[in-house]
């Protein structure tokens, strides 16, 4: 017995079982019951969705001899309705593959027999032409005089994939026809309908590996019941997901498991031999790219409070794991996989795109809301004003240390376990001296060349918040140190615990101090620098942040 495919097997016979486009259902139907049929349609849409569909079931209504009592649809069963369902020869209705009769001769052919009159007096001769686009502008040129002045009982349906083309090639003929946009099929909808199949057709199949089939044909009716029909001729029993991603070569939802973990908890090393495992599987890098797009898409709707459509397996792998995510974590993730999907996917050396893509998810920094982070530095602030009121009121009694929270901690930078919390009163020359040791220490956990210029300088005199650090004359450091006085600041208040401002001053060959060293003459880039340091001084919270987060301020 020869198998028919389930997409012609079940392809509809009536308007009202046109899935997906009751728009287009209910304008035909109507056009057929209150005998207001236009002489040119044009139907246009995704393939798969049912443009030639909806057309031949147009000529079928047409010519239904039982149409009367059926308010526009056509009876399905008479042998006028049959032959045309069926794609076998009719006088009164005729398709044309425009692909390949797209020439002006093949027009005028097509217009010279638009003159005969149909085989019966309440029949309609119906041109369904298919692929319109493919058709030239000269051809285009010869079909509009019958278009605009056509014969009684003549009616053209042009279905197209690309209206665009039509529009640059001919745009008088779109004025000349009713246009139907067919749309995309959800896929909820595809999926009831394959389960309405599977249950006619005694099939078993697992509602997740139905899910998949129907997101798999994008939209598209014909291909979803195409990909069944491949499923089920691929193995016996019952469909299952597994199944489904062997047979379509798609990536398992165990990989797309194991790639969210991987980027959840930051794991670098396991990129490498995970993306040799999908190669291994014979899994395509661009449609696991594609995938993967779908499962960010999904973390996201999580995170934003939704339930992804994706089966229930990798929907409860997302939840558990949205936690180690933002949503501006995953937003700057699509951004990088936007940015190499076209490259992956025309790229002989995919592996590596796909292996450097996942790295960098994996390396991204966690964003940070600054706005909740200047509230918290606010609340930080106010905490440590109070603690320092209170160690003055009471210095009689002892000194007090001012802490500085883990939180507002330079990023990239290291506390020294060695810190002497001393009120900035009670620092002195003599203990500078004692610690500075430790003061280059923490000075060279952040830059090793200020380390190294630091050296060179000595302190000189502490007093009213304010150090003087003496350099040598001529001192090739110094433009350099200038630049680090914060730096060696904050080091100098981890270590102390006091806040003190830097100031340089030249010392000769005898150790004796002249005049304050004026600032070095700026240039545009540091000039750019103190601008932005200005900036910063202005503004406590925006200063707070930028040590926080260990920003790089921009004009």
């Amino acid at each position: 017995m020869i198998h028919t495919a389930l997409a012609r097997k079940y392809r509809p016979t009536r308007f009202a079982d046109l899935v997906g486009q009751p728009h287009v259902a209910a304008g035909l139907r109507g056009a057929v019951a209150h005998n207001r049929v236009a002489h040119a349609y044009l139907l246009t849409g995704p393939r798969g969705v049912g443009k030639t569909t909806a057309a031949r079931i147009l000529a079928m209504a047409l010519n239904c001899s039982r149409r009367a009592d059926r308010e526009g649809e056509p009876c399905g069963d008479c042998e006028s309705c049959s032959r045309i369902w069926s794609g076998l020869a009719n006088l009164d209705v005729v398709e044309i593959d425009a692909a390949s009769n797209r020439g002006v001769d093949d027009a005028r052919d097509l217009r010279e027999r638009a003159m005969y009159a149909a085989s019966a007096p309440d029949r309609f001769k119906v041109y369904i032409v298919d692929e319109a686009h493919m058709l030239t502008r000269e051809a285009w040129n010869a079909l509009l005089k019958i278009l605009e002045e056509p014969p009684p009982s003549v009616v053209f349906v042009f279905a197209t994939t690309e209206p665009q083309k039509i529009a640059n090639a001919a745009a008088p003929v779109l004025s000349r026809v009713q246009r139907f946009d067919f749309r995309r099929i959800s896929s909820p909808v595809i999926k009831e309908r394959l389960g309405e199949v599977v249950g006619s057709e005694g099939i078993d199949a697992e509602d997740d590996a139905l899910a998949l089939i129907a997101r798999s044909a994008d939209g598209g009716m014909r291909d979803a019941l195409s990909l069944l029909d491949q499923v089920v001729a691929f193995g016996q029993g019952v469909v299952t997901l597994d199944q489904v991603n062997e047979t379509l070569g798609l990536a398992g939802d165990d990989l797309y498991v194991e790639l969210i973990g991987i980027v959840a908890e930051r794991r670098t090393a396991d990129v490498f031999p995970f993306v040799a495992r999908v190669v291994d599987a014979g899994v395509d890098l661009g449609g696991f790219v594609h995938g993967t797009g779908l499962l960010l898409r999904g973390l996201l709707e999580v995170l934003m409070g939704g339930v992804p459509d994706m089966s229930s397996s990798l929907r409860s792998a997302l939840q558990e794991r949205s936690q180690k995510f933002s949503s501006g974590d995953v937003l700057r993730m699509i951004r990088l996989l936007s940015e190499a999907e076209g490259v992956i996917k025309n790229s002989p050396n995919a592996r590596l795109y796909v292996e450097t893509l996942i790295l960098q998810w994996t390396l991204l920094d966690k964003t940070v809301e600054l706005q909740d982070l200047i509230e918290r530095l606010g609340a930080v602030e106010g905490r440590r004003e109070r603690r320092t009121g209170e160690g003055e009121g009471s210095a009689g009694r002892g000194t007090a240390s001012v802490d500085r929270p883990h939180s507002v901690t330079p990023l990239n930078r290291s506390t020294s376990s060695g810190r002497l919390p001393i009120s900035e009163q009670s620092l002195t020359l003599q203990h500078l001296f004692e610690v500075w040791e430790k003061v280059l220490q923490e000075v060279g956990s952040s830059s090793r060349m200020l380390r190294e210029a630091l050296v060179h300088a000595k302190p000189q005199q502490v007093g009213e918040g304010e150090l003087v650090l003496g350099v040598g004359d001529g001192d090739v450091h110094l433009e350099g140190l200038q630049r680090g006085s914060t730096h060696i600041a904050e080091a100098i208040f981890r270590v102390t615990g006091s806040e003190v401002k830097i100031k340089f001053v030249i010392q000769d060959d005898g150790g004796t101090a002249s005049a304050p060293v004026e600032a070095a003459r700026l240039d545009e880039k540091t000039d750019k620098e103190e601008r932005l340091k200005a900036y910063r001084a202005k503004d406590k919270a925006l200063d707070a942040a930028a040590e926080a987060l260990d920003l790089e301020l921009m004009e």
